[in-house]
């Protein structure tokens, strides 16, 4: 859907995924995340990658970056949250995760990221705030992975016939014309 040029212009880009609740990982989908990044961190200037919530696609390329950020130790993951979310730092996540831990007398591992951000109306928006959330990521990345499926439904009872967060999100970075990687392609 975009071209990547061969070295970008501009310093320091920034990328957000957005997907479906459930997805269907396997290997290829795990590599050609790994690759999609990678490439971008060394081709495109990326250093910062945006992170949504509650969908297995977010969860498995969070997991990704932080894996990655063991070879490019500059790159910087960022949540952005709704007004019901908080995010936990890099620098207490160790310390929470051993509280947690301890507590719960169990091996707790929590997402952890360099930077929350906050979009303008975190603390206005209604019931959907994620679709104004995801409207914010698009807006400040210059690539948006997707894991985009058009047959996708969120709700088994079709009868509404309900269109995904993730189905509005691709259409308004389409509409944005930004720079589009589909995952699920």
């Amino acid at each position: 859907m975009c071209k990547l040029s061969i070295m970008s212009v501009k310093k320091h880009k920034s990328c957000c995924f957005i997907g479906h609740r459930n997805i269907e990982v396997n290997e290829a989908i795990i590599n050609r995340i790994k690759e999609v990044v990678e490439m971008l961190v060394t081709r495109e200037n990326v250093s910062t990658f945006i992170f949504g919530s509650n969908s297995m696609f977010n969860d498995l390329c969070h997991e990704i970056v932080t894996e990655l950020k063991k070879n490019y130790p500059f790159i910087k993951r960022a949540f952005m949250t709704c007004k019901n979310e908080v995010c936990i730092l890099e620098g207490d996540r160790l310390r929470k995760e051993k509280t947690f831990s301890s507590v719960m007398k169990k091996e707790i591992h929590l997402l952890g990221f360099e930077e929350e951000l906050e979009f303008q109306t975190k603390f206005t928006s209604g019931k959907a705030c994620y679709i104004e959330r995801n409207q914010a990521m698009i807006d400040m990345s210059d690539f948006c992975i997707f894991y985009y499926d058009e047959n996708y439904s969120p709700s088994k009872n079709r009868r509404h016939n309900l269109k995904s967060g993730t189905a509005i999100a691709y259409n308004y970075a389409t509409s944005k014309k930004k720079c589009i990687i589909n995952i699920f392609d």
